[in-house]
């Protein structure tokens, strides 16, 4: 079979397509990546699988790097197999988290390397300006409002968010509870502004839209509301804020985290309320923290 990238390849197997498919919707709901890139990494991960047995679960080191090299002897640039190495690294490390498989065969694996990028965050003026953006009682302003304050004040994934049912909500103590990965329940407080929110919008929006579904959030037509359309009316409000940085539902997961910890959250309290398993994951936020607290010290300090 004829793939994007040139060279005849095997079809790949079904379970291949099926972790392609999770790991670029994950790359796409955390950080926010184009369509190009997704579609880049689509094709490097077809071709490995392809230039095999057509799996992924079973690639080792040797695989990676025949694969590599007849790319290399294809003349493909230096460029497309830098981008062909994040994407592996990337990929083996979250099918590894998701325990997919056992073993990563990009840790001895050398090569150009990009610089670690922390994650981005919104400035606490920008969230203000999103937040303040959806106006008016229609029911789709009072669920968009409901919607912006729950995620800023719990810092949940989009999945969760769109997935949670009235009865996960207890409005009256302040709590939603959440089942994030791997099936893990946990109690994260909503904050008087994200309970006003949704109490209004339960109350008057949400019954106009007439719900098909058991959910908090629903489409103009009452169904399910897709991550894809949160994310647009997220983008939709951050552009009417006069926000020009690209914001995602997940970048309000990182500025919740990082505006906790600006503000003396303890880390561990951080890790629950994000739902992490390993503490591990949390503490980039840290280094978040202090690149922010670094920037703010040489804007404003006579000697910065």
């Amino acid at each position: 079979m004829a793939h994007a990238d040139g060279h005849l390849q095997s079809s790949i197997s079904p379970g291949a397509a099926r972790l392609i498919d999770a790991f670029l919707d994950a790359a796409w709901s955390e950080r926010g990546l184009a369509a190009a890139t997704l579609e880049a990494y689509r094709q490097d991960l077809r071709g490995l699988a392809g230039d095999g047995n057509g799996d992924l679960q079973d690639v080792d080191k040797q695989a990676v790097l025949a694969w590599l090299a007849r790319r290399l002897q294809r003349g493909d640039a230096v460029s497309s197999l830098t981008r062909a190495l994040s994407c592996l690294r990337q990929f083996f490390a979250w099918a590894v988290r998701q325990g997919e498989i056992t073993i990563n065969p990009m840790l001895d694996i050398e090569g150009p390397r990009r610089a670690n990028h922390l994650p981005q965050v919104l400035s606490q003026s920008s969230v203000d300006r999103l937040l303040a953006q959806p106006a008016g009682d229609a029911p789709l302003a009072l669920r968009d409002r409901a919607l912006l304050e729950t995620l800023y004040a719990t810092g949940l994934r989009v999945s969760e968010l769109v997935g949670l049912e009235p009865s996960a909500l207890n409005l009256a103590k302040g709590v939603v509870r959440v089942r994030g990965k791997g099936g893990r329940e946990r109690l994260v407080p909503l904050g008087e502004r994200a309970v006003d929110a949704l109490t209004i919008w339960l109350r008057q929006g949400r019954a106009e839209l007439r719900p098909q579904v058991e959910r908090v959030f629903v489409s103009r037509s009452g169904q399910v509301l897709s991550r894809v359309a949160a994310w647009q009316r997220i983008r939709h409000h951050a552009r009417a804020a006069g926000i020009t940085q690209p914001v995602y539902p997940h970048l309000l997961r990182h500025s919740f985290a990082t505006h906790l910890l600006d503000h003396g959250a303890d880390l561990r309290v951080v890790q629950m309320l994000l739902g992490h398993a390993d503490l591990a994951t949390t503490q980039i936020y840290t280094h978040v923290s202090r690149a922010r607290l670094k920037d703010l010290y040489r804007q404003h300090h006579p000697r910065g």
